[in-house]
């Protein structure tokens, strides 16, 4: 009897689930915006216009490059550091944050179509393999290399790969091929480009970037230089665009002492996330010169309005870019990329340094004002609409604006004239470096260090009339230069050469020594 009466309320009990289920499911669907129980996904008008272009557009039209266009248009309505990342371009992005990639490392030039070997990473796996700076490639991956019209980006693709994969190259080296296999390895993209002793007390380090690599690499380098007998220090951020955010905190960590705040972001939807420096760093105490410039943005402005905030540093230069922005990457569904600014970081005074970009991104990003003007120094307009904060030592500091430098510096552009735009755009300065050293290997081999070059070096008649030649190929008259602007460019062919034969170490120790930065700064320091 119980059974039966249990066969009975079965059926009942189900389909009261069944409704119960139902209502919920019906609520929940309700409750979701614009969404009805029954509701269908249907295509938005991004994808509506898509799908009509593909199905009746006149021509054959490629969408995903639509689709592209599309989503990086959207993105420019909100700032100017948000921005879409194609598939095709990710990797590439990510390596300039991780600061390595795997691939043969070398660095080359396209010479008449050709591809030539201008340095090969030392005990790296080009080097390991043999190849030396000279040879010229003429297959690689069973690619046909020579004679083609590639650019860089083409060959970096065949150059790089999976870590230990093998890559077959065919070389010309004094007029006979050579068949070589290159075992692919690790390869460093080094944030440091300089770092040396500029006199017996007073160091220099160069900083391009902010990768994932730059504290372990600024430290090996801050080692280096006080086993040399480092005192005082000179940090050149100038053209750094920034990069990853911690790697500036962590080197300004080792300037401040205490539990000093180094910096705090906060957005719409992010808290308030503090920076502060945390253990004993290994300069908190000698003299610090900070080189800035309009090119140094971001991360670097974390760094430069620490310590300028702190009164730890002197900041030298021209006012910096005024990127205040954070940007995050996420990931799509198609491997494409979008970096998306998600709040706003400050100095420890609570300063934010991003500057206007109401007026468009072309205003934004122009420049060439404060490469002469005193505006780098104090624009009074930007200053007396925009907040002020002092320093505990008083020095007036200000937001909005990028960061204003303690001492100015112009950039002399006047010599940089419509001829010489076009030899710099023809990378033909850098090919006439390494075409030099190549040829004059004999004459150059009594110059031992960068520092007996840059003192007696002297680019003689033969060797314009050289470049000359070169320019003239591309379509470049020099005989009608201006005195000014071929003694810029002479000044030029010498690093070129300098950068050849010791890489950018040697080419910065030459530069310095004429750079009114460097030299403000060193006359600085050996007054403290």
């Amino acid at each position: 009897m119980h059974k039966r009466k249990l066969q009975i309320w079965i059926p009942v009990f189900l389909s009261l689930s069944m409704v119960v289920g139902m209502y919920l499911g019906y609520k929940m669907h309700s409750a979701m915006p614009a969404k009805s129980f029954f509701y269908r996904e249907r295509s938005k008008p991004v994808q509506e216009i898509l799908d009509l272009i593909r199905a009746k557009y006149v021509d054959d039209v490629e969408t995903d490059a639509l689709a592209d266009t599309a989503i990086s248009a959207i993105l420019a309505k909100l700032d100017p550091h948000s921005h879409y990342i194609p598939a095709k371009s990710v990797e590439k992005a990510n390596e300039e944050i991780a600061g390595s990639f795997y691939g043969i490392g070398i660095e080359f030039n396209l010479f008449d179509d050709t591809l030539h070997v201008i340095n090969v990473l030392k005990d790296g796996p080009g080097f390991k393999a043999g190849l030396q700076v000279g040879d010229k490639f003429l297959e690689a991956g069973n690619t046909a290399i020579a004679g083609k019209k590639m650019d860089g980006d083409d060959i970096r693709n065949i150059l790089k790969g999976n870590k230990g994969s093998a890559l077959k190259i065919t070389i010309l080296r004094e007029r006979k091929k050579i068949n070589i296999v290159v075992s692919r390895g690790l390869i460093p993209v080094t944030s440091i480009d300089a770092a040396y002793m500029a006199d017996s007390t007073i160091g220099y380090i160069r900083i391009n970037k902010f990768s994932q690599q730059t504290y372990k690499e600024f430290m090996q380098s801050l080692e280096k230089l006080k086993k040399a007998g480092l005192k005082k220090l000179i940090v050149d951020l100038r053209g750094n665009g920034g990069g990853v955010l911690d790697e500036a905190v962590e080197i300004a960590d080792e300037f401040l002492e205490g539990d000093r705040l180094i910096t705090y972001t906060e957005g719409k939807h992010f808290p308030r996330k503090e920076y502060r420096s945390r253990r004993q760093g290994q300069f908190e105490k000698g003299p610090l010169v900070i080189l800035a410039d309009e090119g140094s943005a971001s991360a670097s402005e974390i760094l430069i309005g620490a310590l300028q905030d702190w009164d730890r540093a002197t900041v030298v230069g021209r006012r910096t870019f005024g990127k205040g922005l954070v940007q995050e990457q996420f990931n799509l569904s198609d491997k494409s990329a979008v970096r998306l600014t998600v709040s706003r970081y400050y100095t420890p005074l609570g300063r934010s340094i991003q500057r206007s970009y109401s007026a468009g991104n072309k205003d934004y990003y122009d420049m060439s004002k404060r490469y002469t003007s005193r505006d780098s120094l104090q624009p009074d307009s930007l200053i007396l609409t925009g907040k002020k904060f002092k320093t505990r030592l008083g020095k007036m500091v200000y937001e909005g604006i990028g960061i204003t430098p303690d001492i100015f510096t112009a950039s002399d552009t006047a010599k940089f004239g419509k001829t010489t735009g076009k030899v710099y755009s023809k990378g033909l300065i850098n090919n006439f470096g390494y075409r030099y050293v190549t040829d004059n290997k004999a004459s150059l081999s009594i110059y031992k260090t960068p520092a007996d070059f840059a003192g007696s070096f002297t680019l003689n008649e033969e060797g314009w009339k050289y470049f000359e030649k070169m320019a003239l190929k591309d379509s470049i008259d020099l005989k009608y230069l201006r005195s000014d602007e071929k003694a810029f460019l002479i000044k030029s062919l010498k690093l070129s050469v300098a950068r050849q034969m010791w890489r950018h170490e040697g080419f910065y120790m030459v530069f310095n020594k004429e750079d009114e930065g460097v030299i403000k700064a060193l006359q600085l320091l050996s007054k403290q």
